[in-house]
């Protein structure tokens, strides 16, 4: 980290919870780092202002901001988007745009080339335009823009079967809105790489859809983080070594995946995930808890009125709000790996630990399912399906010191 920086920066955009740039440039370097939402209107005003040295630009003033400016880079120039801003010491402000490296940056992270490629860009804003510029440059057989209503549309997307690589430079998939895809990638049987410039979540359905296809695939994250560590060096005039996005990306990833416990019911999932997210100051949900909360009784009340078809249905619900989130502990119910499409809401923002003890004495008051079958014969039954949904199977036992040291040895 630089320490000592005497300039003011920030990042404009026009919704910005979501943003991981606090923390990115926090271990670049120590200079105060505000996140500013405005409406388009606001933007002119705010460069105008003086208050900042350097900003970052973000989704959807890339474009916006270049009309204020005094001078743009070339680089800029050619892609037609900003996402950097510094101020001279006569006043003049000037744009840059980071992107470029950082996609660039990205592409190399995933071991794959875009040289005499077909590569298909969805999007056409300036995300998009930072994408094909990169593959162009990159000597790309082809390069194929779909949007909604241009020529290569969602509609016809299947004459362009023949592409290697595909790129989502929209934001569809992006928290808050996560669990759904720009498009099926059925369409394009032969690729051999996918890229979402998104990065939250860390999964989105077209990545994990990638995955369950077995094709290399990256979000934005390290993109993210690159294009940051090139505007801090513009910011400061100092170059940042190329270890430290490698770093960077890997501590912001650990600082925001959720962890999440799932196993059998009364394997101490509740008070291993409490103590956890206390050592590790973090939020704690118990999944069980927000059901209850959320249907207004407990758990064996909701099995009587509305069976288990009516508890999970809720238990889902409560899955995709709670798992959207990021840096979490969270503790599920036994019985939620029994339905397929939990699965991708645990992972999409999480790392998935099975707590794995012998079913042999487990508690079952309150416990509906594990009244009905033995804890044996539940055990005996669900082990596979634990077994899928999981990063890392963590055997425990009953002591419950133990299993923290295990679990944080884990995490490491």
């Amino acid at each position: 980290m630089i320490k000592n920086c005497k300039i003011r920066a920030g990042l404009i955009g026009a919704k910005l919870g979501h943003s991981f740039s606090p923390q990115i440039h926090a271990a670049l370097a120590d200079y105060p780092y505000d996140l500013i939402e405005l409406e388009e209107n606001e933007v002119g005003t705010l460069l105008k202002s003086g208050k900042y040295d350097a900003l970052n630009v973000t989704i959807p003033y890339k474009k916006t901001v270049i009309p204020y400016l005094d001078e743009i880079t070339r680089e800029a120039a050619r892609i037609g988007a900003v996402n950097t801003v510094v101020r001279r010491e006569d006043g003049a402000l000037v744009g840059h745009n980071t992107d470029y490296a950082g996609f660039s940056d990205l592409v190399r992270s995933l071991g794959v080339t875009l040289t005499g490629k077909k590569v298909v860009v969805l999007g056409s804003g300036g995300a998009s335009r930072t994408a094909v510029t990169v593959a162009e440059d990159s000597g790309a057989r082809e390069v194929i823009v779909v949007s909604r209503t241009g020529e290569n549309n969602y509609e016809n997307i299947d004459r362009h079967a023949d592409a290697e690589i595909l790129i989502n430079a929209t934001p569809v998939g992006m928290y808050p809105k996560n669990g759904v895809s720009p498009l099926s990638l059925n369409v394009l049987p032969r690729l051999e790489a996918v890229f979402d410039m998104i990065y939250n979540p860390a999964r989105t359905k077209l990545l994990q859809d990638a995955a369950a296809r077995g094709i290399p695939s990256a979000n934005g994250l390290l993109m993210l983080v690159s294009q940051a560590r090139r505007a801090a060096e513009i910011f400061l005039g100092t170059a940042i070594p190329d270890s430290e996005v490698a770093r960077i990306t890997k501590q912001i990833a650990k600082q925001t995946e959720n962890i999440v416990l799932v196993g059998m019911p009364g394997c101490g999932k509740s008070t291993l995930g409490r103590l956890l997210a206390t050592r590790m100051e973090r939020r704690f949900v118990d999944l069980d808890e927000e059901i209850v909360n959320r249907a207004g009784c407990p758990i064996p009340d909701i099995f009587r009125e509305k069976g288990e078809e009516g508890f999970r249905a809720i238990e889902t619900e409560v899955v995709a709000d709670i798992c959207r989130e990021s840096g979490l502990v969270i503790a599920t119910g036994g019985g939620v790996v029994t339905r397929e499409r939990n699965l991708p809401l645990l992972s999409q923002n999480g790392r998935v630990i099975f707590l794995d003890i012998p079913p042999e004495g487990l508690p079952i008051a309150d416990r509906p399912l594990s009244q009905a079958k033995t804890p044996e014969a539940l055990y005996r039954e669900r082990l596979p399906l634990y077994k899928k949904a999981a990063d890392l199977v963590l055997p425990i036992t009953r002591d419950l010191e133990e299993n923290m040291k295990k679990l944080q040895e884990a995490l490491l």
